[in-house]
């Protein structure tokens, strides 16, 4: 018999656990321990996402397309931030406070000022989050750049490289994992950036649909719009992990086997 992947293993416990959580809440909603009204249960749940399915996937277009633009507009910004931080020691010291700075802005309060100065349109949506994902990439990118060998710095620049050289043959490369790390969190952060943008105005989109299902005290389909949200999120998270992989070979056969 061979032996179970650590892997597996893992994954086995995380399905149990969630799919445990759901039966207790099952059976505290079937028993009437709690209203239905207010915590409808997951069979219900479940009901209200296929008889939603094709309304949520409209408005999942459009809070996906305003993910997608903030988060890639996000990478950008934080990867010119980390390589301009990273080359320059007064840029460093000057830039690294302000960035850590617009992490300490709630979203919630940024977001009706945008709204405000941009409209309803899908700019104030992509600039917050822009704001909310660039943080976890300029952070990873720079740990990584600053992370690299000194020897081998060093052995490039006795060899007559310069900075285009060392930073694509030795800082870039060991930036990757924490890059990707950051990417996760990022990815992640950018739906949920463009749902909290929505629910302050807008014309279409997951935050706006829970909105409006909010005021007319349909809790079934908040938690439909709820548990979609949270795969959308585990969907782009394994999606990140399966673009690490297409990157970084080495990282899966260390032994080039």
């Amino acid at each position: 018999m061979t032996k179970k992947s650590p892997s597996t293993i893992s994954k086995l416990w995380s399905c149990s656990a969630v799919l445990a959580v759901l039966l207790i809440w099952q059976l505290m909603t079937g028993s009437g321990m709690i209203d239905a009204f207010l915590l409808p249960s997951p069979l219900q749940v479940g009901k209200t996402l296929i008889t939603e399915f094709p309304i949520l996937m409209e408005h999942s277009v459009i809070t996906l397309s305003e993910a997608f633009v903030g988060l890639v507009l996000g990478i950008l910004l934080g990867f010119f931030m980390a390589v301009i931080m990273d080359r320059f020691t007064f840029l460093y010291q000057a830039l690294y406070p302000l960035v850590v700075l617009t992490q300490t802005i709630p979203t919630v309060a940024i977001a009706p000022l945008l709204v405000l100065w941009f409209g309803y349109e899908m700019m104030p949506k992509v600039i917050l989050i822009i704001i909310t994902t660039f943080f976890p990439i300029t952070v990873g990118l720079l740990t990584g750049f600053r992370s690299a060998d000194p020897d081998a710095v060093s052995l490039l620049q006795a060899m007559g490289a310069g900075q285009k050289q060392i930073f694509f043959y030795i800082k870039l490369p060991e930036a990757m994992d924490p890059f990707f790390s950051g990417l996760r969190i990022s990815a992640s952060y950018a739906v949920v950036g463009a749902v909290i943008s929505e629910w302050l105005g807008g014309f279409g989109g997951l935050g706006v649909y829970m909105t409006r299902v909010k005021k007319a005290f349909s809790f079934d389909k908040m938690f439909a719009v709820i548990f979609l949200i949270s795969f959308i999120s585990l969907l782009l998270m394994h999606g990140v992990e399966f673009l690490q992989k297409l990157c970084m070979p080495w990282k899966q056969n260390p032994a080039g086997k």
